[in-house]
């Protein structure tokens, strides 16, 4: 495990609304899609007087291919209704395993591995959904080694 990631640890999450925009992505558009879609979620916020409750994050749905399956977004403060491509959603309550990545997002498989050794180990079985809150602005802080993600890998019921 590198040193730059916090030990896994098992947490509870309770359901969190959010708003997102999603879409089956090639791997190598990440980056646009992102931010196409915390831009225009960040909008259709706005106009409906809701704001952000949180950092920016991406759902993934199954494990990422040479595509995936992708919703990106925010958690929302507010009342919010779906508007265009952005839709309301919901973050499940779930028991999940939890770390905080350091450093750049190619680099995020490291995070994944340690996750998913820890959730072996206490006899837990990953869930087919995951998600990164993105703690970092890579406009505002543009040295990668810096960046922080959160993490969230559920386990199945």
């Amino acid at each position: 495990m590198n040193g730059n990631s916090q030990e896994p640890r098992r947490i509870h999450l309770t359901g969190q609304p959010v708003a997102v925009m999603r879409e089956k992505v090639p791997m190598d558009s990440l980056p646009g899609f992102f931010d196409r879609a915390f831009g225009a979620v960040m909008a259709a916020l706005q106009t409906q007087g809701a704001g952000p409750s949180g950092p920016p994050f991406a759902l993934y749905r199954g494990m990422p291919t040479d595509t995936v399956d992708v919703e990106a977004g925010f958690p929302v403060a507010g009342n919010f209704t779906g508007t265009g491509d952005v839709v309301a959603a919901a973050l499940p309550e779930t028991d999940a395993f939890e770390a905080t990545h350091t450093g750049p997002y190619d680099t995020l498989t490291a995070t994944y591995d340690a996750i998913r050794q820890r959730m072996e180990a206490d006899g837990a079985v990953p869930a087919d959904v995951m998600w990164e809150y993105y703690l970092s602005d890579p406009r505002e802080q543009p040295d990668p080694a810096t960046w922080q993600t959160r993490v969230v890998w559920p386990v199945q019921a």
